[in-house]
């Protein structure tokens, strides 16, 4: 069965060999129309577009090996072509043109995915693996690179904050006492705790943790105790012992 529509440079295209074959025409007969609609695009001002859809080419004849012109066409540029050809055969020769056209569109639009059997199958998933293994040191490495320099995002600092807050007011005897009235020990309180944490990671600021330390920071801030001194201070303070 002649291939009606086949796919050249990207688009779905015929040409005039096959339908002179199909149409049962002369080859000569169809370059005629052809040209004869090229000149009409022409004089209607759309030369441009029959550039477009009509591209002159040229095929080695199978006998004589003699060189000769054809033209390939898009659906569009076919459409026109086979306006004239009108007789029930011609009907029906167009029907099956235009499907096939609208065939190659799908092809080209979602083209098949090849069916492999299972050796290739095997091979294109090993080396897929050994792909994958040659770059693995490579991404373990960008992985460290991330994982020690990447710092907590602002819901972690809040987070890291709100109990380092608790933890102090807790020491402070809570916010109506008069240690935490009383502003010097207050921010002593506060100092004393994030910069025996910024000692403890290494860092110049709770904001600065690592991601991976966060919930060691957690835990750091939740049993962090003050220096017996401002212990002592707290308690000569508030009038009482707190602990």
């Amino acid at each position: 069965m002649t291939q009606l529509v086949f796919i050249e440079n990207g688009r779905a295209v015929t040409d005039s060999l096959t339908v002179a074959k199909v149409f049962g025409k002369d080859h000569d007969h169809v370059m005629r129309d052809v040209r004869q609609q090229l000149n009409k695009l022409q004089e209607a001002g759309e030369a441009e577009w029959g550039v477009s859809n009509f591209g002159e080419t040229q095929y080695q004849h199978h006998q004589n090996k003699q060189w000769y012109p054809k033209f390939e066409m898009t659906e569009d540029a076919f459409a026109i072509v086979a306006m004239s050809y009108t007789t029930p055969e011609a009907m029906k020769m167009k029907v099956k043109f235009l499907t096939e056209f609208k065939r190659m569109k799908e092809i080209l639009h979602n083209p098949p995915v090849p069916v492999l059997d299972s050796n290739a199958a095997i091979a294109i998933a090993l080396r897929q693996t050994a792909d994958v293994m040659d770059k693995l040191p490579q991404i373990e490495s960008r992985m460290d690179r991330i994982e020690n320099t990447t710092t907590i995002d602002y819901g972690q600092q809040r987070a890291l904050k709100k109990a380092g807050s608790s933890r102090v007011v807790g020491f402070l005897g809570g916010r109506k006492s008069a240690a935490y009235k009383h502003s010097g020990i207050r921010s002593s309180a506060y100092s004393a705790l994030w910069n025996d944490y910024q000692e403890h990671f290494g860092i110049n600021s709770y904001n600065n943790t690592l991601k991976k330390d966060c919930e060691r920071g957690l835990k750091y801030v939740a049993t962090w105790t003050p220096p017996n001194n401002l212990l002592i201070e707290i308690e000569e303070t508030n009038g009482q012992k707190l602990f």
